[in-house]
């Protein structure tokens, strides 16, 4: 399993007013698209979220998301560490992921730029 980088996870009230804000601190532009309801800016290594708060109270809970070489290989890895996948791996605008807790109770997505069935 090889770990490419992570990605810090930001809940916020209100997009519009954080993306400048981010988009100054990191150097970036914000790729933004929605998923579930939630509205959602990446920008450099920070992923904001907005959204219904019902939507966002899971959210909160994932600590970060953990890029991926494999997602399949990661699972694999995960489970015979210990780790229980309570999420995937499932396809999504732009690979596949999955959610995972570790054995200390810590939960984080994993994600890779994989397209279903590709190797």
């Amino acid at each position: 399993m090889e770990i490419l980088g992570a990605t810090l996870r930001v809940c916020v009230d209100d997009l519009e007013t954080a993306v400048p804000f981010y988009e100054r601190l990191s150097g970036g532009r914000a790729l933004r698209f929605e998923r579930g309801g939630v509205q959602v800016a990446a920008i450099g290594c920070f992923l904001l979220m907005s959204g219904p708060e019902a939507e966002l109270e899971v959210l909160r809970k994932v600590a970060a998301t953990i890029a991926v070489k494999d997602v399949e290989e990661t699972r694999q890895v995960l489970s015979e560490l210990g780790a229980r996948i309570i999420a995937g791996p499932v396809p999504t605008p732009v690979g596949r992921n999955l959610i995972a807790m570790h054995p200390d109770g810590a939960i984080y997505e994993y994600a890779d730029r994989q397209a279903e069935g590709q190797a």
